[in-house]
């Protein structure tokens, strides 16, 4: 029996090999799994290497019917052509069979600028995967600019049954609404004081936005829901979770990000805005 590295009320978090970790738990015992792996050459990290096919189906055994696997990744750039990686894995996810629920983006609107022949890179891609039928779904809304005018095809802010109606010509007097459901586009900033707060946690070199994270699992799960990050890294799930009253158990191959993440939890709800 593997030991926790760190406990506290809700959250657990693992120092160890996830694909071994994940054998000891129960099948269907995850509601949702929310990561970033490592990707072409930074497969090798900080002198590990994961087995992404096994990893997969470890995944696949232990989320819930209905459960959410959102897999956060991009590719490298290899003799000028793009590695595939993302979407190989997405499709092996499928094979496996998950379900691909939505290919989302998530885009740096502070990309760094690499002078490549080419526009410059500044998504990852979010795959949203689901386990037979989807269970939970709490969409985030934005507001509508042209709230309050009269619906035409160009201002189409409403229900799918009332858009329908607005193009079939049954009713041609609905208004448009305050707010609709965002796009799968998703924009975050990045680096210090953006992506997080404290310089400490930047000695991760790839961490996600805290926002992406409490985004994600307010979307696709419920207070009380079991969240899992197989590569915990700097912590960021665990994070989000703990102040979104989730629970969590992470997976971090390396003592040292265990320790940056153990940090964060201990340190005041990181802010939202």
């Amino acid at each position: 029996m593997i030991k926790p590295y760190y406990e506290e009320e809700n959250i657990t978090i693992y120092n160890g090999d996830c694909l071994e970790v994940m054998k000891e738990f129960d099948n269907e015992s995850i509601d949702m799994v929310l990561t970033s792996p490592p990707y072409d050459n930074l497969r090798t990290y900080t002198g590990f290497e994961f087995n992404f096919e096994a990893i997969a189906k470890e995944l696949y055994r232990i989320i819930k019917n209905g459960g959410v696997l959102v897999w956060v990744v991009a590719d490298q750039t290899i003799n000028g052509s793009e590695s595939g990686s993302s979407f190989k894995q997405a499709l092996y996810f499928k094979e496996i069979g998950f379900n691909l629920h939505d290919t989302m983006i998530y885009a740096k609107d502070n990309y760094v600028t690499l002078t490549h022949n080419r526009y410059e890179q500044s998504h990852e891609f979010m795959f949203v995967f689901t386990k037979k039928n989807l269970k939970t779904f709490n969409p985030i809304f934005i507001k509508c600019l042209t709230a309050g005018n009269k619906r035409t095809m160009n201002y189409v802010c409403g229900t799918t049954k009332e858009n329908s109606a607005l193009r079939s010509g049954t009713d041609r007097n609905l208004i448009v609404k305050d707010k609709k459901i965002k796009s799968n586009i998703w924009f975050y900033g990045i680096g210090a004081g953006r992506s997080a707060k404290d310089k400490y946690i930047f000695e991760h070199p790839a961490i996600f936005p805290e926002n992406l994270a409490k985004d994600h699992i307010i979307s696709w799960s419920n207070p009380g829901d079991t969240i899992l990050d197989p590569f915990l890294g700097s912590g960021t799930t665990a994070r989000a979770c703990k102040d979104l009253g989730r629970k969590c158990i992470g997976i971090e191959i390396s003592q040292k990000y265990c320790d940056i993440a153990v940090k964060r939890l201990g340190q005041e709800v990181f802010n939202f805005e």
